[in-house]
């Protein structure tokens, strides 16, 4: 991955005025190649600097996340599958709030799409997920590309101690309501 990073920041650099927008459609490609969020806003700091990169960033965050909205709704098998596995994952009572989506899109190791696929699941509409993804990819964006090259020398005892801080913040912006179907509360024997 490093050898195909170094590529793309030669290739962004060489790419005069047309690099914003090169790299704004390298945010639409990198579920593709298998990329994570975290090393292109990362990229994006280095290249562009904290202020610039941010912004482009956030516009193509928002717009891969746009673009999954769309193909998700295109295809209801998979967004069925894609339904299931978060289930699995997360529970099935378990519902986000837009807060806490925001936090979670910090810890790098939790996939983006499937905190989108949250967010799809507390959206009214495609006007209040875009929204919503909008206002949770301005942390990620920001912190990942003004404090990115500080983090990325950080050792990894540093690294689990910031993980750990978030951790109070995801519990005290949880949603205070808890719903519990009739059929989970009384179990019916068969």
């Amino acid at each position: 991955m490093e050898p195909f990073g170094n590529y793309l920041l030669v290739f962004i650099e060489n790419g005069g005025l047309f690099a914003p927008v090169l790299f704004i459609s390298f945010h639409l490609l990198r579920p593709l190649f298998f990329l994570p969020v975290v090393f292109i806003c990362i990229s994006g700091g280095i290249l562009f600097g904290p202020a610039a990169g941010t912004l482009y960033s956030v516009i193509g965050i928002t717009l891969s996340s746009m673009m999954f909205y769309g193909l998700v709704h295109r295809m209801p098998r998979t967004f069925a599958k894609f339904s299931g596995l978060k289930q699995r994952l997360v529970g099935s009572h378990a519902a986000f709030t837009t807060s806490q989506i925001a936090i979670l899109r910090l810890v790098p190791f939790i996939h983006f799409h499937l905190l989108s696929l949250c967010l799809i699941e507390i959206s009214t509409n495609f006007r209040d997920y875009t929204k919503s993804s909008l206002l949770t990819n301005i942390p990620l964006a920001f912190i990942y590309t003004s404090v990115g090259q500080w983090m990325s020398q950080l050792s990894p005892f540093h690294t689990l101690l910031f993980l750990f801080a978030l951790l109070p913040f995801i519990y005290f912006l949880r949603r205070k309501e808890m719903i519990i179907k009739w059929d989970d509360f009384f179990q019916v024997s068969t």
